[in-house]
């Protein structure tokens, strides 16, 4: 007699797959109500656990040269594509057609590789060299931001977290991300690709739970540098500004729009990655 073994769905946080301190879990439900799973509902101090190691992370993956981290971005197109059939089953069984899970699949493959290929070019295009009076060279240099915190979108809910997780880490920050709430289950899977995939221990953190819960706490922490709230409800997101504000926090929200997160010239750019860039401008004298 075969026994088939349900998957435990756990958060992902410093390359590790812990259960919630908090022990708390809520029902992930299909399209018709049918119970899929439970997911672990992260707290605050799952929260602060994750910005913890993206901290402790950012130096060695900020100082990673540019092509490495491009070749762990394609690494990561590779595992995605090697374990495609899984993650369009997660998706199918939270609500997708067959259809729409294998061109979500599809084109979050492409979305690494597109941004793994910008890895080594977009400091040449958002960068310069001044014109200045004197006998000096200035350049202007883009530079990461530090911790950025993402809020995924519901739906696409695999699309739409990767849209947003690739351009941050590709311009040599780290990530702390809230999952989808209603579908969380293939974003949690992505946390194992994360693993087997060259991805350092704490670049990429991976938070289920309930957004009410953990999006304040998420603006207000002051080790979180910049924070992306595309898929946070419209009625909250000027609560979310004014915290972020109050710590000086980048805020940055993307709207796919009627085009559709799947449309590369709408839902991918270069300038996705700037967006979670600094600008340093150096002065050095001109020698004999």
């Amino acid at each position: 007699m075969r026994l088939n073994v349900r998957k435990t769905y756990k958060l992902y946080i410093n390359g590790e797959f812990p259960r919630t301190e908090s022990g708390r879990f809520y029902a992930v439900k299909g399209k018709g109500g049918e119970l899929l799973a439970n997911a672990c509902r992260g707290s605050r101090k799952d929260l602060r656990n994750a910005v913890q190691a993206a901290r402790k992370a950012f130096s060695g993956w900020s100082g990673k040269t540019a092509f490495n981290r491009g070749q762990i971005l394609y690494r990561l197109a590779e595992v995605c594509e090697s374990r495609a059939a899984e993650l369009v089953d997660e998706l199918r069984r939270q609500g997708s057609t067959a259809a729409e899970a294998r061109r979500e699949v599809a084109a979050l493959t492409d979305r690494w590789v597109y941004y793994a290929g910008w890895s080594d070019k977009y400091p040449q295009v958002f960068g310069s060299v001044n014109p200045v009076a004197g006998p000096y060279y200035n350049f202007t240099v883009p530079e990461p931001t530090g911790v950025v915190g993402v809020v995924a979108p519901e739906e696409p809910s695999l699309l739409g977290l990767v849209s947003r997780i690739a351009p941050a880490i590709v311009g040599g920050n780290t990530v702390v991300a809230i999952t989808s709430e209603s579908r969380p289950l293939a974003a949690i899977t992505l946390g194992e690709i994360f693993e087997t995939s060259d991805v350092p221990a704490g670049v990429v953190n991976l938070i289920s739970g309930l957004k009410t819960e953990l999006v304040p706490w998420l603006a207000a922490h002051m080790d979180v540098n910049a924070i992306d709230t595309t898929g946070v409800p419209d009625v909250a997101i000027s609560a979310v500004q004014k915290t972020a504000a109050e710590n000086v926090k980048r805020v940055v929200h993307f709207n796919a729009g009627k085009i559709g997160w799947d449309d590369a010239t709408r839902s991918q750019s270069p300038y996705a990655i700037f967006d979670f860039q600094e600008m340093k401008t150096v002065w050095h004298p001109i020698g004999m």
